[in-house]
């Protein structure tokens, strides 16, 4: 069974950011690695977390992609760049 991919706004808004290179790399990474797999969740690895444990993440170079896997759709929620949030520091 193939699974349907849906983009949120947000991760839209990101992807049109990118380089387009990469965007269609991590587009074809979902398409063809994650979509086309019987289970998506033995190609991610599940977020740790109590608000986070629903969530699955995939990295494809340097750029991780959160998901939210549903009744067969993929809900794609944030692409962000994984040497930048490496290096993101939050204040409380």
């Amino acid at each position: 069974m193939t699974w349907k991919i849906e983009f949120q706004h947000r991760a839209v808004k990101q992807l049109e950011k990118l380089a387009k290179q990469d965007a269609n790399r991590i587009v074809s990474f979902l398409a063809d690695r994650v979509v086309q797999n019987e289970n998506p969740r033995q190609t991610g690895a599940a977020l740790q977390g109590s608000e986070l444990g629903n969530y699955w993440r995939y990295r494809v170079g340097d750029y991780r992609i959160i998901c939210d896997i549903q009744d067969h759709k993929l809900i794609v929620l944030v692409v962000e760049s994984a040497i930048a949030a490496k290096f993101t520091v939050r204040h409380s």
